[in-house]
């Protein structure tokens, strides 16, 4: 295995007095591991340390044995603004956040929040009734359905210049609409291959294993006996995917069907995604609609129940994983079903998050076009004036956000920032060398923050079940659950203060990595330019310097 030398542009402090060092790479010439993992480190890689471990993890597990050991930090409310959750998890259900001003169950809005019995958060996707939607609409539909009568069959050139704005997003509502279309019938198609190649394999086997009680062992040690036969060697072949990949006949059917339902609903501008709610999506002051329960959906929808995992797992419990952090309290706020989450949505469930303390904020969710980007961005700057943190997913289209608007965001359309407590993460790998920037994450040295372990992540699922997961969705809770570190042992720090740190406390891989794209045959560029801080975050880093910058403050 070769040698690689890595840099660290490391974060210094004059006369620092700390017993502990920064993590430093500059003169450290490591032996890159940049295999695959074996079957434990992948469980938790994410908290390792580069140069004990030379995994490049967030250094977390160093940070509790030499920083955190026998200290106590109070608990911290974090809102996680996603699907619904299991909060019954095993792992998670010490952390679920309880509402101290709301009594169970009475029918009431005792805090006078505008949200009634809202004990663990709010449901946005439902009513009163209990009813709740699993699919939504994909944002470029209902930008279509709002103006296709005002610009369908028109030209550029005959658009009045106060609507050239509104005429290119429909522009390219129509090219997402396609893209979108075409990869579900691409699955569609898939989904009929799937169907038609069990079907034959059963058929096949049937003559070999009357009793269908094959299973990959068995079928691997009679495929030499077959393999010259191409009517029983593709037949076995294709068996031994669907077992390795659980792809039982019913799993089967449940995937065709899942994909004949997002055909009628995120692609139908007939399907209107607020009928359950039964509020104006386009009146942000009618927000009397949702319920409390938060956890309904969480099997179907699972994507929250995977991000609260990895902020909050129970360390202690010998159970699954271990999450970031325990001092803390998850606020469960659920915008998103399948497809597109409504702006008003995500800007209310902000805004509640502020209103019933939350010090930080995680969104694990994006698309690529918004109607209402200033309603986020208003509850942004709410957040701000109120001191909490948001941080949220870069997204996993291989794409440069600096070429390319990703909502939610706090750009001004003149490249400025909004805000200074808004944290947007893309993801890194466990291979120190070209693949270090996960090949799906989004980037861009001015839109992006830092990036943040995504790659092969294992963590909680509904029912008690843990599984491994890739995306920008699952870097993000990373950083917040360092964020809530912060904030739980050093109260003092300010939201812009803790953004500060988390970026510059990060470490810096002086190497040259294959940009996240499609064309895999790219010139490779250096790690440090795919985001604004140029690294990784470090859990250790961190704590030091916020240690440092409290002190000051005393």
């Amino acid at each position: 295995m070769r040698e690689i030398f890595f840099l660290c542009c490391c974060f210094l402090i004059v006369n620092c007095t700390a017993p502990k060092k920064y993590i430093d790479l500059t003169s450290y010439p490591l032996k890159a591991k940049n295999i695959r993992i074996n079957h434990e480190d992948i469980k938790s890689w994410q908290h390792k340390d580069i140069i004990e471990d030379t995994i490049p993890g967030i250094s977390l597990d160093k940070a509790y044995r030499e920083l955190l050991k026998d200290k106590k930090g109070k608990t911290v409310v974090v809102a996680i603004i996603d699907t619904e959750m299991d909060i019954f998890h095993e792992d998670l259900k010490d952390a679920i956040w309880i509402n101290p001003n709301e009594i169970p169950d009475n029918g009431i809005d005792d805090d006078d929040n505008g949200y009634i019995d809202d004990i663990h958060g709010w449901n946005f996707l439902g009513n009163q009734q209990g009813g709740n939607i699993i699919y939504s609409n994909l944002e470029s539909t209902r930008i279509i359905r709002k103006f296709q009568s005002q610009f369908q069959n028109v030209k550029q050139e005959d658009v009045l210049v106060q609507d050239i704005d509104v005429f290119l997003q429909y522009q390219q509502a129509l090219t997402h609409y396609k893209e979108s279309y075409d990869k579900l019938m691409g699955e569609k198609k898939y989904g009929k291959s799937l169907v038609e190649g069990y079907k034959k394999s059963v058929n096949t086997l049937k003559k070999i294993f009357p009793e269908q009680n094959y299973t990959t062992s068995k079928l691997d040690s009679i495929y030499t006996l077959y393999k010259d036969n191409k009517d029983y060697s593709d037949d076995i072949e294709y068996m031994m995917d669907y077992i390795k990949y659980n792809f039982s006949a019913e799993w089967i059917a449940n995937y065709n069907k899942d994909v004949e339902a997002k055909i009628a609903t995120i692609l139908n501008d007939n399907y209107i995604d607020r009928e359950i709610q039964g509020d104006d999506p386009e009146d942000l002051s009618d927000i009397h609609y949702g319920n409390n329960n938060v956890f309904k959906n969480a099997a179907i929808l699972n994507h929250s129940t995977k991000v609260a995992g990895l902020i909050a797992a129970t360390r202690n419990n010998e159970l699954g994983i271990k999450g970031v952090t325990n001092n803390v309290a998850l606020m469960a706020l659920c915008v998103k079903a399948y497809s597109s989450e409504h702006d008003k949505d995500v800007a209310l469930a902000i805004r509640y998050a502020v209103d019933n303390g939350a010090q930080i904020i995680n969104i694990s969710l994006g698309k690529q076009q918004s109607l209402h980007p200033d309603w986020v961005q208003d509850a942004i700057r709410y957040a701000a004036e109120h001191d909490v943190l948001i941080v949220c997913a870069a997204g996993n289209e291989s794409t440069d956000l600096d070429a390319l608007m990703f909502y939610p965001n706090d750009e001004n359309y003149d490249g400025t920032e909004i805000s200074d407590n808004f944290i947007k993460v893309g993801s890194s790998s466990y291979y120190p060398e070209e693949w270090l920037a996960s090949y799906f994450s989004n980037y861009g040295k001015k839109n992006v923050d830092v990036f943040a372990p995504g790659h092969d992540i294992y963590t909680t699922s509904a029912g008690n079940k843990y599984e491994l997961e890739i995306g920008t969705s699952f870097s993000t809770p990373i950083v917040s659950g360092i964020a809530a570190l912060l904030r739980s042992y050093y109260p003092s720090l300010t939201a812009p203060e803790i953004k500060k740190i988390i970026l510059e406390s990060g470490i810096t891989y002086d190497i040259m990595v294959y940009c996240p794209t499609e064309n895999v045959s790219v010139d490779k560029i250096n790690f440090s330019e795919l985001s604004k801080s140029g690294k990784v975050v470090n859990a250790y880093n961190a704590l030091l310097m916020a240690k440092e910058i409290a002190k000051k403050k005393k």
